[in-house]
């Protein structure tokens, strides 16, 4: 039957190959709709059309939005991640649509001012269980961002599938339980403590800490994309020619940054050689003067990456478990070593000339100030400056500790831009004061 006969009809569409009723349960029991959308569809269309997506189009990415007019923001970098895992996860046999729309979620839950406000917020948080994006964007898409309530008005945020929270979820498992890597416990973790019920609900049948496919795939091409991405902002912007790792400090400097913040364990020859590789691959623009043939090299450049990292960990994946569909625990995604460092050393290039630049330093500092001041301000003024969603939510909390949450969530649905407005508006007013 047509999509079409079938909306006329009023059957729902029929299940999704590859996943059960189980995978396709919403935490919250909606009444069935009579639609030719599958339940996968569903879910990325309010993903797609939620306003916590929106938002990020004023959010940085690694270089504030306000900068030049072809910066990436939180939104365009993940518009692209949701290209690039769609197509890695189909060939795979992934939903689509499930795939899809972990990539659009993945970064909802990140504050103003990127990862630095990522930084600030979890140390105002710290009494709390501290701040983690990834834990945020749980939040968001089950409690906070308005789409569906149930019956006593409590919120249930977007409502999704169990399995398109699942591949939301990029570390699957709370801060008390996270896990020791490189011998060092993570920072990073995936649902707050008043939040392991549907944390909890989405994991049944999950073996712990481990990821689905669908949330590997998402993962990857979110390393992926940013790598590749952020190298391609920074030579647009002038703050890099890749001509420059001719120079054995250059080269030095960005093998060391990529072993500190990507590679710990690796030595320096591994990274060495696949930077080598990556110069001897053919697509390499060693220097872009700004010109459409130059610029156009560059846009070459960046899908060519794109596309050698993408097939090396679909054939790597397919070389152990064959060509049939797999979805969901049925496999896990293969990225060989060399192409996982690859990706690295292409993270560690945009890190060595845009986010450890000694000029970035002090606006560092000065967006964490800007976040401490609302933090410490909102909490004092109570519910008087809160927008009426967190206002509801400050009035209904048990104590003083749900209160502080409920200032990180207000600050952490912020953009850039409105952060700075709200400070200026808040903190100027004592300034008059004074």
């Amino acid at each position: 039957m047509s999509p079409v006969a079938e909306a006329r009809t009023g059957h729902p569409a029929p299940p999704t190959p590859g996943y059960t009723d189980f995978d396709q349960e919403r935490w919250y029991a909606e009444e069935p709709k009579s639609t030719y959308r599958t339940q996968f569809e569903r879910d990325r269309a309010r993903v797609l059309h939620s306003s916590a997506l929106r938002r990020l189009g004023a959010k940085t990415q690694v270089v504030s939005p306000d900068t030049d007019d072809f910066v990436r923001t939180r939104l365009t970098h993940s518009l692209e991640v949701a290209q690039v895992g769609r197509e890695l996860g189909r060939t795979l046999g992934c939903d689509p649509d499930v795939v899809d729309a972990a990539c659009l979620s993945h970064d909802l839950g990140h504050p103003p001012f990127g990862h630095n406000g990522e930084t600030a917020l979890n140390a105002a948080a710290h009494a709390i269980g501290g701040f983690e994006g990834n834990a945020q964007t749980l939040r968001l898409l089950t409690r906070l961002e308005p789409k569906i309530l149930r019956p006593d008005g409590s919120p249930a945020g977007l409502n999704l599938t169990r399995a398109s929270l699942d591949a939301a979820c990029k570390y699957p498992w709370s801060a008390d339980d996270a896990p020791v890597i490189h011998g060092k416990r993570t920072s990073k973790f995936g649902a707050y403590e008043d939040d392991l019920p549907v944390f909890n609900w989405l994991r049944q049948g999950a073996a712990e800490r481990r990821s689905c496919l669908e949330a590997q795939v998402m993962d990857l091409a979110d390393d992926i994309s940013y790598s590749v991405h952020d190298v391609e902002d920074a030579i647009v912007a002038g703050r890099l020619q890749l001509k420059w790792l001719d120079s054995a400090d250059t080269r030095s400097r960005v093998i060391g940054y990529t072993q500190q913040w990507y590679l710990p364990t690796s030595d320096a020859q591994e990274v060495g050689d696949a930077l080598t590789r990556l110069e001897q691959s053919g697509v390499w623009v060693r220097e872009a003067d700004g010109s459409r043939k130059a610029m156009a090299a560059l846009k070459d450049m960046t899908s060519q990456l794109i596309g050698r990292f993408c097939s090396s960990a679909m054939e790597a994946t397919r070389s152990i478990y064959g060509p049939q569909q797999l979805t969901r625990y049925e496999a896990e995604l293969v990225v060989p070593q060399g192409t996982a460092t690859e990706i690295a050393v292409m993270k560690g290039l945009a890190t060595t000339f845009v986010m450890t630049t000694e000029l970035r330093q002090p606006v560092y500092e000065h967006q964490q100030e800007i976040l401490h001041d609302l933090v410490s301000e909102l909490h004092a003024t109570g519910e008087k400056h809160l927008e009426e969603p967190f206002a509801s939510d400050w009035r209904d909390a048990d104590d003083d500790g749900a209160r502080l949450r409920v200032v990180i969530d207000q600050i952490a649905s912020l953009t850039d831009v409105s952060a700075l407005a709200l400070h200026e508006r808040l903190m100027g007013a004592h300034r008059t004061l004074l």
